[in-house]
Parts: structure tokens; sequence; C-alpha cells
């Protein structure tokens, strides 16, 4: 089992509908204004667990960065469609204390991974 997990969203498992709408869309160039915008949207989003923390960093040229300490997680959810299912990919939401997500990723790879390394640093005796 993999010991952290540092992905971007994916962009074809994620919409791979939208994926080829927007590679048919290249010829009229709207296309690749399409898939630029969209590769540079997930290439600027990154989750990351590492031994103690959960990171959500998200921008290009300004940044919001999220930092959770594992010990303080209540629930990880995962969020899949059935295409999702397929290709590996679905929304995690993590929660602390309230009813809304402190973080919440789309299109994440290997969402049950990231849930697992949770779970895993949780009953970690530190």
């Amino acid at each position: 089992m993999t010991s952290n997990y540092a992905e971007h969203p994916a962009m074809f498992r994620n919409n791979p509908l939208g994926f080829i709408l927007a590679v048919i869309l290249i010829p009229a160039a709207i296309g690749i204004l399409i898939l630029l915008f969209w590769y540079l949207k997930c290439k600027s989003t990154r989750l990351e667990i590492n031994e103690n923390e959960i990171i959500l960093e998200q921008g290009l040229l300004s940044k919001e960065r999220t930092e959770l300490n594992v010990s303080g997680i209540r629930t990880v959810k995962i969020k899949q469609s059935f295409f999702n299912r397929l290709f590996g990919v679905g929304t995690l939401s993590v929660y602390t204390a309230g009813d809304s997500p402190e973080i919440q990723a789309h299109g994440m790879p290997k969402p049950e991974i990231f849930r697992d390394l949770v779970k895993a640093r949780q009953s970690d005796p530190a």
C-alpha cells in the first residue's frame, strides 16, 4: 500500500465525454481553449496526505491552502457516479466538526486509497 497520497484531479477519467467533445472542437479552436483551461484547472489543484496532515492547495497565480490534522478528521466521504467508479475517480469530502466539509476535491484518482490512508494514520499511535 502507498504510504503517501499526492494527486491532481484527473482530466479524461473524471469527464470522458467532455474530453472527447473538447477534442472534437479542436478544429474550431475553441477545443484548444477548453482543454488548456481544463488542464490548468486540474494542475492548479493538489490534494496530499503526508504523515499527520491533509493539504489541499488550489490556485495558479493566487493560492489557497487548507491544512487539516489527521487526528481531527471525523469522516471521509467518497462520492462516485457509475462512470467515476469505472474510471477510478471520485469526489473526496473531508469532515472535521461541522456538517459541511472542510475539504472537497472533485475528480480525484484512487479516492479509496486516500480514505484508507486517513484511517491508517488515525489508528497509528503517534
